[in-house]
């Protein structure tokens, strides 16, 4: 093992499940304060972030991460512990190998690597992590890019070490993602016995008509490398679990992951009008997850697409799909942001590994995109 699989494995064996940080984070800041980095923790709520800075002015440069994981579901489940990594036919195992302990040691790596052979580079490399990227991300970068609004810290370049590899390191740069906004619905009835119709107010019957538009809407037909908007209803809940009552209340959940042609106010607005035209007695809880971000063709995209073709051997497929990140919270601040990591068919799945070949690469590959823009 080296420097990076050897970091990763002492972060792995941190059991950092959200919002905890378990530790990961100090040993990181001691990592990048014997480089040179001024660190800064952001205690904020019950979530710990991270700010490390080496150099002055611009460009910025940051490097995004996490240090959380999601639970890992029953142990008995797993081939060996998921907080005691193993490394078995040159694979990494164990929680947060790919998502993203391994980028974010590699980070780390990257980052000595690179003030050590550049101590006077321009601008401003800086790496930020949270440990609330996999939870509520309210006290995350959420919150900490609000206090860098606040102070007018400028961020002029993003790099978000989540797995988006799909097959090889390499063979895919995340140029942007959608947005994604949430929605409890509960519309109110009157309940009864089946019997007498007459004497209730059947909410399922009363709603299925406006979720069935909702389901059947054609929201738009995609924003350039952006798929079409989607609203997906994922759960739906009533009754009292008798089969001769008629429910006083029906609740629904549903999401939608919507591309720059929508923002989240209008689609709240939009969706408001369609169920007040069906005339329903109803309440609405929106969450705004984030909004989208796009990041249009500049220096970012052409020296990561180039970085990332001497890896993966073919230029990378360049990609606004999969789920949220927490890029969403910096592209708001002027930042072009990518995202570049690992392969992720294991992320967030019971026995979660890295490749140890493609994890020794990855310092190097983020030293490399550090070099092309600061260098």
């Amino acid at each position: 093992m080296n420097d990076v699989v050897e970091l990763a494995c002492e972060l792995i064996s941190r059991p950092s499940v959200t919002p905890e940080d378990a530790g990961c984070q100090r040993l990181l800041a001691k990592r990048l304060q014997a480089a040179g980095f001024a660190c800064e923790h952001l205690r904020l709520g019950e979530v710990d972030n991270l700010w490390a800075t080496y150099g002055s002015g611009a460009p910025v440069l940051v490097l995004l991460g996490h240090t959380d994981v999601v639970p890992s579901g029953p142990l008995e489940a797993w081939t060996s512990d998921p907080f005691r990594p193993e490394v078995r036919d040159g694979v990494l195992y164990g929680r947060g190998a790919a998502d993203m302990k391994g980028s974010v040691a590699a980070f780390v790596v990257a980052a000595e690597q690179f003030v050590a052979a550049h101590p006077d580079h321009p601008g401003t490399l800086a790496v930020l992590l949270t440990s609330d990227e996999e939870g509520d991300a309210i006290d995350g970068v959420r919150h900490v890019a609000q206090i860098f609004r606040e102070r007018g810290q400028r961020i002029d370049w993003c790099i978000t070490g989540e797995p988006s590899s799909t097959a090889k390191l390499g063979d895919l740069l995340r140029v942007g993602r959608r947005g994604s906004l949430s929605a409890k619905l509960r519309v109110k009835g009157v309940q009864g016995h089946v019997a007498y119709p007459e004497k209730a107010r059947n909410p399922i019957h009363l709603a299925a008509p406006a979720l069935a538009e909702l389901a059947a809407r054609h929201w738009d037909d995609g924003y350039e490398s952006f798929p079409p908007t989607s609203l997906q209803i994922s759960n739906i809940t009533a009754g009292t679990g008798a089969g001769n009552v008629i429910p006083g209340e029906l609740q629904v959940m549903f999401n939608l992951r919507y591309n720059p042609h929508w923002d989240a106010a209008r689609l709240e607005a939009e969706i408001t009008a369609l169920l007040d035209r069906h005339a329903l007695d109803f309440e609405l809880h929106w969450h705004r997850s984030g909004e989208p971000f796009y990041t249009p063709e500049g220096r970012l995209r052409s020296v990561a697409r180039e970085v990332l073709a001497g890896f993966a051997g073919v230029p990378p497929q360049e990609s606004t799909g999969g789920g949220t990140s927490d890029a969403r919270f910096i592209a708001p601040l002027g930042a072009q942001c990518i995202e570049v990591g690992p392969v992720n068919a294991s992320i967030h799945q019971v026995d979660e590994n890295v490749r140890v070949d493609e994890l020794r690469a990855l310092p190097d590959l983020y030293r490399q995109l550090i070099g092309k823009l600061l260098a």
